[in-house]
């Protein structure tokens, strides 16, 4: 693979001032080594309506996602009796043929119990629709994140659905399959972004990503081993939970939370100039961040747009960026920064906007997100209302 400009950083150099940097940047205000205010942020009117509150149990929800098939709006997010990530962590799903009125929640995969009786962790990771067909994703691993794997179920109706399949990668994703200019459809995980020209998005996967070689062999993807590739790797951060676009001249850039003691507050980024076949060296970017998940998507327009939590705390508030050659992401929205009355504060809860992800559908571009780990909340606002 042709090797980008940003390449062959590694450890330490990332540090200020030493090594090579991307120039992404979302232009952000810093004070103290810290991003304080988005200049020109401006206000547009959003909608929001809580998918789901929990009410006595079953209290721990996350990790949500958002498509349109068959003329509704379907979510679905994880969901835990009250810690993230625990034993019994099941996938719950709703949906809307009217933005403000959801359907109740049910379990599309409820919690699964080993032979032994203990009981297994289901994570949500989105779907993937394909010639009338919805395929819902996803991860499934041990109470010590053992034997990790991709799952998904497929429905032709958005209500009848099939038995869980095993994709066959061990791969706990972050967002659903996307596709590239040529078809090819790229899951986004932590530190493995698998790929396959198979357009079911169900089969045919091979794992790529920011691995080392000698890892290829025993690789998973999920909650933890990032950490142990960060360490190989000698780079300062662990670095997790990607999000993609691809700009006009075909480069993938897959940008990736950093997280972990030598925390700078920025995205880093890793670029492929092959499809997803291979991925270049991550380095920091100039885009501010407060260590959470992001979502990257493109308008019809074909301005670039970021959602996530680049400045604030408590992942509030939730700004939308966009950019019109995905290098500067310059002009900023205020979607939501409302504080969330948690119905029961129990476990390890935190994060007022969580986990976006988004969708572009019907003259809107449509988020949702986890408020407190606790409820599921869907905004949505006009693309007449980001011109400018």
């Amino acid at each position: 693979m042709k090797r980008t400009q940003w390449d062959g950083l590694a450890g330490a150099s990332a540090s200020a001032g030493e090594g090579p940097r991307s120039p992404i940047t979302n232009c952000a205000e810093w004070a103290n080594d810290r991003p304080i205010a988005l200049s020109g942020a401006r206000r547009p009117n959003v909608e929001n309506v809580f998918v789901f509150r929990p009410e006595a149990e079953w209290t721990y929800c996350h990790h949500p996602s958002i498509a349109f098939f068959n003329d509704r709006l379907i979510a679905i997010w994880s969901n835990g009796r009250k810690d993230e990530d625990a034993p019994g962590q099941r996938v719950l799903i709703a949906s809307a043929k009217d933005f403000h009125l959801w359907s109740a929640a049910r379990p599309l995969a409820d919690s699964v119990r080993e032979a032994n009786g203990g009981e297994r962790v289901l994570t949500a990771a989105g779907f993937h629709q394909h010639n009338g067909t919805l395929a819902a994703y996803f991860g499934n691993y041990g109470p010590n994140k053992e034997t990790t794997r991709l799952q998904a179920m497929t429905t032709t109706d958005g209500e009848r659905w099939s038995a869980a399949r095993d994709i066959g990668i061990p791969v706990n994703p972050n967002h659903p399959p996307q596709r590239t200019a040529s078809g090819r459809l790229i899951i986004c995980g932590n530190i493995s972004f698998p790929w396959t020209d198979d357009p079911s998005g169900l089969a045919g996967y091979r794992m790529a990503g920011i691995y080392p070689t000698a890892l290829a062999a025993t690789i998973k993807d999920d909650p933890a081993s990032f950490w142990d590739v960060a360490a190989r790797q000698g780079w300062p951060v662990g670095l997790c939970e990607g999000s993609f676009y691809q700009t006009d001249d075909g480069v993938l850039h897959t940008l990736l939370r950093s997280t972990g003691g030598q925390f700078r507050r920025r995205l880093w980024v890793t670029e492929s100039l092959d499809d997803g076949a291979t991925w270049s060296a991550p380095v920091e970017t100039g885009f501010s961040d407060t260590n959470a998940k992001f979502h990257f998507g493109r308008l019809p327009d074909g301005r670039f747009y970021y959602v996530g939590n680049p400045i604030g705390s408590g992942r509030a508030p939730l700004i939308l960026s966009l950019s019109r050659d995905g290098v500067r992401f310059g002009e900023h929205f205020v979607l939501g920064d409302e504080r969330y009355p948690m119905r029961k504060p129990e476990g390890p809860k935190v994060g007022e906007y969580g986990y976006p992800h988004t969708l572009v559908h019907d003259g809107h571009l449509y988020v949702i997100v986890s408020r407190q780990k606790e409820a599921i909340q869907a905004l949505r606002v006009a693309l007449a209302e980001l011109c400018g």
